[in-house]
């Protein structure tokens, strides 16, 4: 199919003979029928040539067939490939016939196609397969022994089919790890009669049609230990007593989205008494309900993680949670519950309890009292009063608090808002949206051993003095950014010098021009955020002290003034104290200016972002220090040129390179070496073939500077030799260009003397006896005057003959062939150029027309053009089709406007009558 395909596709005369049929067809409507069938045809063939013109893509003996459009599998894969992912195609069997050529295979994946059947040879032609995706097809019904040869199988997906579960079809499958019958209307749990599947660890039965569990359903897992069962999206109502006894261990159960209410969860808590259940989920169970008696079944096991999110819950009564001693994790998120002082008692284990949007009210004083244990407590997105002072009393173990987008009245915070959290190891806490305008002095002061603040996305507008961090003696991470005005001082930040990284993206932070700057005590500070500010102006030791500064984030402010040579006292080179700093970021500054010695000593950076600014010519010095450079970005600049001597050191290992959106020169000085170095790097260049366009010049104009050719440049580089050479003489070249320009005339009149008397225009044409003339002139009839006024004279001088038709013309016979006749008894033809000349329609007509025949024909140098105006080229061809490129030097002469070089013209104009004719 496929070489026919491709023949059918390549051929395009391969349906000729069946149009030619058609055409012979005597009838207009058999003819119709025949296009019709045609073009049925056509389409057919031009969607099969289409998709197998995709190919498989294979890479680490794993071949990607997807979304082609096969009906089978293909033959012409290496037959060492060990994966085959042929899904999203049309097959409609997995005949073993097709994989014998891939025995090798441990992983196939036929999902989504249209198989209806399997074949109990399939492993057998396989017998190393360890994984078979079959999902989204039509499978009904298996075939006994179906999968008899599948001995190595550990995971299988038969989801998204029709199945209908007979004769113990899994039997064999002793190794089976995980298996998938998830939306197979499936009525039943019950996989087979006898017990298999000793070795299973996850089974997937959700969005089936089974609504009673029945006593013996899983007998067929009495040996077996699940670690998940996953019975979600069932209509299941009912539980028979023992159903899930009858599993050997069962340590994991997912039952999401059914509708079990406080009954059923009741009476399924009572299944599961005395199980060795550790994972129970029941998210969007309809559970809004929980008394003290709903979990007791599970009181004799070791439940350690519940999820009860997404119930509507309303309603949790006190010491209901008392039958889980051992629970660790504990999930109430997207509820709508009131937090007692009682609610979690008996979570004496408890250590990540999230609250996330469940929150709705009061949370009374010491709800939390009884969460020794407790590590991580996540309260986003709640509704209640505000923070008590013994809200948080007992969470002696809290490591990490979140009460993001919390809305509560935190407006102020003072020394006591969190002094309920004194005895706690808190080190992280989130207060990121919770409307917080003001931070008191110690106001964190007991949290003594907190290593991260999030204060970000809130409305604090003061200035900060210091004394608001004092106490935070661990502290690391302080996030400010986003909000309304931070004012520094000197003294900011002088209780946290362990602070490693320091946030204040868009703070209103505009004045950092004091001293001593407020960032010094951070002597161990890696990473500093100050962008989207608005800063204009700072010192040059702004950053001193910072010697481990390892990220610098200053995009978007308004530091282009600080690097202006023309600014009061330099260029501020306010980097030179940060020696370790690997990303600097500089973008959108309006930088139209860099000092050549701003990054010197930046040695280790790796990423350098200065795009969006207005740069355009940069010094060629600039890069030296950044041979280390990762990644750089100059897109959206004014960048024309991209030289070598500038960008050569900063290219040297780059990885990724941003430079698109520039107007860029597309000439050799300019980006001959880029568009080399673009060519052959192996660097990542988001949009090289659509964003790196040239601007200039016109030539170039539109087109991708990848595309650049710069062989030319190559050809026409200057060497040294040619360099030092050419200023060794460059006085003597330009004094004889002066000498040529104004006695060049001259010169030349005495050099033509003296070849003439030395040579004797011996070696000149010797054939001259076989014409009447020496030249014959053609000229305007408005010229005729000026013709015989300079011509006539030169015979006399020179003894030459020319033919002038007023002259010498024999009378009796017609115009034309005295014209005719004329041109062959002449050895030269001379052409008296003027605008005249190519206006006259005889001359342009007839004569230049036989003229040029007659050299043409004999093969002679005999036509001599003299200008007597300047008559550009493209008149001269446009009217006699003749170009000043066509004749030699020595043929073209201009007539003077000096009268004292007529002398040197008629020279000139002697030594060409007088030369060869011949062409050699």
């Amino acid at each position: 199919m496929v070489s026919l395909c491709r023949e059918i596709c390549a051929v395009p005369g391969c349906l000729q003979p069946e149009a030619e049929k058609a055409h012979s067809d005597k009838t207009m409507g058999s003819a119709v029928l025949w296009w019709s069938s045609l073009s049925v045809r056509l389409v057919y063939v031009f969607l099969v040539c289409v998709s197998f013109g995709k190919q498989c893509q294979i890479q680490d003996e794993m071949a990607d067939c997807r979304h082609l459009k096969l009906s089978q599998i293909p033959s012409d894969l290496p037959n060492n490939i060990t994966g085959l992912d042929i899904s999203h195609n049309q097959l409609r069997q997995l005949g073993p016939a097709n994989l014998t050529k891939y025995s090798q295979l441990v992983y196939l994946n036929a999902g989504y196609n249209t198989i209806s059947k399997l074949q109990p040879e399939l492993c057998q032609t396989v017998p190393l397969l360890q994984i078979l995706k079959l999902e989204h097809n039509e499978l009904y019904k298996l075939p006994d022994r179906a999968f008899a040869f599948c001995s190595n199988l550990t995971e299988l997906n038969l989801g998204y089919n029709r199945i209908d579960i007979k004769n113990d079809p899994f039997k064999t499958l002793e190794n089976l790890n995980i298996l998938d019958l998830s939306h197979n209307f499936l009525k039943s749990a019950n996989l087979g009669l006898q017990q298999q599947l000793k070795n299973l660890r996850e089974l997937m039965l959700d969005s089936n049609e089974i609504t009673q569990l029945r006593k013996d359903d899983f007998s067929f897992l009495s040996n077996t230990s699940l670690n998940s069962l996953d019975l979600s999206s069932n209509p299941l109502k009912e539980f028979d007593i023992g159903c899930l006894h009858a599993i050997g261990n069962l340590f994991g159960l997912i039952l999401n989205n059914v509708d079990l209410g406080e009954n059923l969860t009741k009476k399924l808590c009572t299944e599961l008494s005395n199980t060795a259940i550790q994972n129970l989920s029941l998210s969007r169970v309809k559970l809004s309900y929980i008394g003290k008696s709903t979990f007791q079944g599970l009181h004799g096991t070791n439940l350690t993680v519940l999820n009860l999110s997404q119930n509507s819950l309303s309603v949790i009564e006190d010491d209901s949670f008392q039958w889980f001693s051992s629970l660790q994790y504990l999930n109430l998120k997207h509820n709508n519950i009131h937090v007692s002082s009682r609610l979690f008692y008996g979570l004496s284990s408890l250590k990540h309890l999230n609250l996330m949007n469940s929150v709705n009210g009061k949370i009374e004083d010491f709800s939390f009292y009884w969460l020794h244990h407790l590590e991580y407590l996540i309260m986003d997105n709640n509704n209640f009063a505000g923070i008590t002072p013994n809200m948080f009393t007992g969470l002696n173990n809290l490591k990490y608090l979140s009460l993001y987008n919390c809305n509560i009245n935190l407006q102020r915070i003072t020394n006591k808002t969190f002094s309920s959290l004194a005895n706690s190891s808190l080190q992280v806490l989130n207060l990121t949206k919770t409307r917080i305008s003001t931070i008191e002095s110690g106001a964190f002061s007991s949290l003594g051993h907190l290593k991260i603040l999030d204060l970000g996305l809130n409305e604090i507008s003061q200035e900060l003095r210091g004394h608001e961090f004092k106490g935070l003696n661990n502290i690391q991470d302080i996030y400010l950014s986003y909000n309304k005005k931070l004012d520094l001082q000197s003294e900011s930040f002088i209780f946290v010098p362990s602070l490693r990284k320091l946030m204040m993206r868009k703070v209103g932070c505009s004045n950092l021009a004091f001293s001593p700057s407020p960032f010094r005590p951070l002597q161990n500070m890696t990473v500093l955020d100050i962008s989207n500010n608005n800063i204009a102006n700072m010192k040059e030791d702004l950053f001193d002290g910072l010697h481990k500064l390892y990220i610098l984030d200053l995009q978007h402010n308004n530091l282009a003034r600080l690097w202006k040579h023309a600014n009061p006292g330099g260029p501020v080179l306010f980097l030179k104290y940060l020696p370790n700093l690997h990303v600097l970021n500089l973008k959108s500054n309006g930088l139209d200016e860099i000092p050549v010695q701003v990054f010197k000593g930046l040695f280790q950076l790796k990423n350098l972002d200065l795009g969006s600014n207005n740069l355009n010519l940069l010094p060629a010095t600039l890069f030296d220090d950044q041979a280390s450079l990762n990644s750089l970005n100059l897109q959206k600049n004014l960048i024309t040129s991209v030289e070598e001597e500038v960008f050569g050191p900063a290219f040297k290992r780059l990885r990724i390179l941003e430079m698109d959106s520039n107007p860029f020169d597309c000439t050799c000085e300019s980006i001959a070496w880029f568009a080399d170095w673009l060519n052959g790097t192996q660097a990542y260049i988001p949009g090289l073939r659509s964003q790196y366009i040239c601007n200039t010049p016109p030539k170039y104009h539109g087109s991708l500077v990848l595309h650049f050719d710069s062989s030319a440049c190559k050809d026409s580089a200057p060497f040294k030799l040619l360099f030092v050479i050419t200023t060794t003489i460059v006085t003597l070249f330009v004094f004889t260009v002066l000498i040529i320009h104004f006695e060049g005339w001259r010169i030349a009149f005495y050099w033509n003397i003296l070849v003439s008397r030395i040579l004797g225009f011996e070696e000149l044409d010797r054939q001259q006896e076989e014409f009447d003339y020496d030249a014959y002139i053609i000229h305007a009839r408005q010229d005729k005057n000026w013709v015989s006024k300079n011509f006539m004279s030169l015979e006399e001088n020179f003894r030459i003959s020319f033919c002038l038709e007023e002259r010498d013309f024999e009378a009796g016979i017609s115009k034309i062939e005295a014209t005719i006749n004329s041109i062959k008894m002449s050895r030269k033809i001379i052409f008296v150029v003027t605008e005249h000349l190519l206006q006259d329609p005889w001359c342009k007509n007839f004569k230049v027309y036989h003229a040029l025949q007659q050299a043409i024909e004999q093969s002679r140098d005999s036509i001599i053009l003299i200008f007597f105006h300047d008559i550009e080229d493209y008149k001269l061809y446009h009217a006699l089709h003749l170009r000043r490129g066509m004749f030699r030097s020595r043929c073209i002469l201009n007539w003077p406007a000096q009268k004292e070089r007529v002398g040197a013209f008629h020279q000139k104009l002697v030594m060409a009558l007088k030369s060869n004719s011949k062409v050699h």
